[in-house]
């Protein structure tokens, strides 16, 4: 992989895409994750105005160091990144206290993508306010492979400058745009359940082991001979691809046949 053509490629791209736009620059959601930090760091190489928000709600302390940590890395080293600390909590917390209680098994999914689309509802505030895109932080496994993400979440931007790189390819970028150690070293995760679950805990499959499973479906790849665990892994993605696609494909439409008109 070239990782140097890459970067600038991307660089190129956003900075092409926000001129023809007539927008100022981006806004990026910062977790203290991988995905946001190559993001953010890309953002920031266009030389664009770059906002990144840390929108914390009930999160964990790690997390929050690790983000904080990396605001520090990018306004030391990029003149033109501005950043804001957006304490979701109460607003959250204010939503969960005005519905009804239930004691339904999905409640809690339920919750976490409240979560998502909060933070989703506050970058596009501040997008707007600024002349600003909503800058993607999606990964290719995330984005087209699971569908590991929040619909009008973290799913719903402007645009999405990582989502045709596999997730061992924001690690490379991430190193060698000088990204942290603290982020380059920890366990994945969403942050979306005020804890420090891990996106393995969730999928049940690590990236690397669900990157194997996209190549070897994207390549049309003989299925026979694999290993148990490779079974279940291959398992976990086609059943996880096969539930989100409505989230990777277009919204459907009701077209209309023309002589009802």
């Amino acid at each position: 992989m070239e990782s140097k053509k890459i970067i600038a490629h991307i660089s190129n791209w956003l900075n092409e895409y926000c001129e023809s736009s007539f927008t100022k620059g981006f806004v990026v959601g910062v977790s203290g994750g991988i995905d946001s930090a190559l993001t953010s760091t890309l953002a920031a190489e266009t030389g664009k105005e770059v906002l990144v928000i840390e929108m914390p709600i009930h999160q964990h302390i790690s997390q929050v160091t690790r983000a904080q940590d990396h605001i520090e890395f990018l306004k030391n080293k990029y003149p033109n990144v501005k950043s804001l600390r957006v304490d979701l909590t109460e607003s959250y917390e204010t939503f969960r206290k005005s519905i009804p209680e239930t004691n339904l098994e999905t409640e809690e999914m339920a919750l976490v993508n409240t979560r998502a689309r909060v933070r989703m509802t506050t970058l596009f505030y501040f997008a707007g306010l600024h002349g600003l895109l909503v800058a993607g932080t999606g990964n290719k496994v995330e984005d087209f492979g699971i569908g590991f993400f929040t619909k009008y979440g973290d799913g719903g931007v402007d645009i999405s400058p990582i989502a045709d790189l596999m997730k061992s390819e924001v690690y490379a970028l991430s190193k060698d745009l000088g990204v942290i150690d603290s982020i380059l070293i920890a366990a994945p995760t969403d942050g979306l359940w005020g804890d420090d679950k891990t996106d393995e805990d969730q999928i049940g499959a690590s990236y690397n082991e669900l990157e194997w499973a996209m190549r070897l479906i994207e390549n049309n790849e003989s299925e026979e001979e694999l290993t148990e665990r490779q079974k279940i892994v291959l398992e976990i993605y086609k059943k996880r691809n096969r539930a989100n696609q409505h989230k990777m494909n277009p919204i459907p439409v009701c077209v209309i046949p023309a002589e009802y008109k």
